[in-house]
């Protein structure tokens, strides 16, 4: 069974920096579309970023292409996203999500994708 599952949310101070991490079970994502997805409560989900894992570079929203970055750990099955110069906006709960797939045009909506984790929360004040 596919599972996902992150971390390193927390509350921040704005301007500071988060890394969060999503670790991969009971599947090796080897060719997969991986994104980063973020919700508030009352607001549509929104892409963040997506990566995928059989080669080439992560596509971003331009909204926040200069302050996030998604790395991958193969060997650790890990996904990370990096957000640096965090903004009070960046406050939500953060998914990650995968969906296996064999081409490496990535799907950019949330509703392209069938594995989920349970999400991390960031909270920024300002």
């Amino acid at each position: 069974q596919v599972r996902l599952l992150e971390s390193g949310g927390g509350s921040v101070q704005a301007g500071g920096s988060l890394r969060l991490s999503c670790v991969a079970g009971g599947y090796t994502f080897t060719q997969a579309c991986m994104p980063w997805i973020r919700r508030v409560p009352g607001k549509k989900s929104e892409l963040v970023g997506v990566i995928y894992t059989g080669g080439g570079s992560p596509w971003y929203l331009d909204s926040v292409k200069d302050r996030f970055t998604i790395s991958l750990d193969s060997a650790a099955n890990t996904l990370f996203l990096d957000i640096n110069s965090l903004e009070p906006d960046d406050t939500a709960t953060y998914y990650c999500a995968a969906r296996p797939q064999t081409v490496p045009e990535c799907e950019r909506s949330p509703s392209g994708y069938n594995f989920w984790g349970p999400g991390t929360q960031v909270i920024v004040s300002s």
